[in-house]
């Protein structure tokens, strides 16, 4: 039974979901899997472990943030034991190529974090989604006919209220879709420990165009982005 997690063996899935927000959570448990049953309250960061198609998942919050998320992805690796986390967020868009409402499938995660500056002793450290988790998602998103996905670089950022936007013009300009705050820690954990992840993130909002969703639409109306990852990480 980990510190923040708090479940006991055998209760978290081999294969989890991870939002940000605990209310998704909730959300993908109820409307998603079956048979789910909560596992964790500790915190309010809800879990759940249910099935799909006939496949065994968990769905676990991560909060908002790098160091969040870590306490929870390393519990989830350390102490259950789970091989593959794919995390269902919602990012920002920094560049009119994307819209509010498309999925961006993460190769890889830039940042601004000083996590990785300190585990590395200064050297930069590439952090990049799993390619078997990402072909699988490419191929599932092409299947919907009604999203629109993007496979490319996103930025995990420590500040959601920047004081300096302008510092990610250069970030735009060597490719970089949209900012989060999770993706980079995910990675450089699921790599240390030898496990898979993948970041699958919505278009929440846009930098650029000031579009943005409601906290209900973030939390009970990405449902492409979960299927996506769903068929991505449990294949037939």
């Amino acid at each position: 039974m980990s510190t923040h997690i708090g479940a006991s063996a055998g209760e978290i899935a081999p294969v989890v979901l991870m939002p940000g927000d605990p209310l998704r959570a909730r959300w993908i448990a109820e409307n998603f899997l079956d048979d789910a049953q909560c596992y964790t309250e500790v915190r309010g960061m809800y879990g759940y472990t249910g099935t799909w198609r006939g496949h065994r998942v968990s769905v676990q919050g991560s909060g908002m943030g790098q160091p969040s998320l870590a306490i929870y992805a390393t519990e989830l690796f350390r102490e259950y034991d789970v091989q593959s986390i794919v995390r269902v967020g919602s990012c920002g868009a920094l560049t009119e190529a994307v819209a509010v409402r498309d999925v961006i499938i993460a190769s890889g995660a830039c940042t601004d974090s000083s996590m990785n500056t300190h585990r590395f002793h200064g050297y930069d450290y590439a952090p990049v989604a799993d390619f078997h988790l990402l072909r699988r998602a490419y191929d599932a998103a092409a299947a919907l006919p009604d999203t629109t996905t993007h496979v490319g670089l996103i930025f995990s950022s420590d500040s959601f209220y920047s004081p300096r936007v302008e510092l990610m013009a250069p970030m735009v300009d060597h490719g970089v879709l949209a900012v989060e705050m999770e993706a980079s820690a995910l990675y450089t954990l699921a790599a240390a420990h030898g496990r898979a992840a993948l970041a699958i993130c919505t278009v929440s909002d846009h930098i650029v165009t000031g579009e943005e969703t409601t906290s209900q639409e973030r939390e009970q109306t990405f449902g492409a982005m979960i299927e996506i990852a769903l068929t991505a990480a449990l294949p037939d």
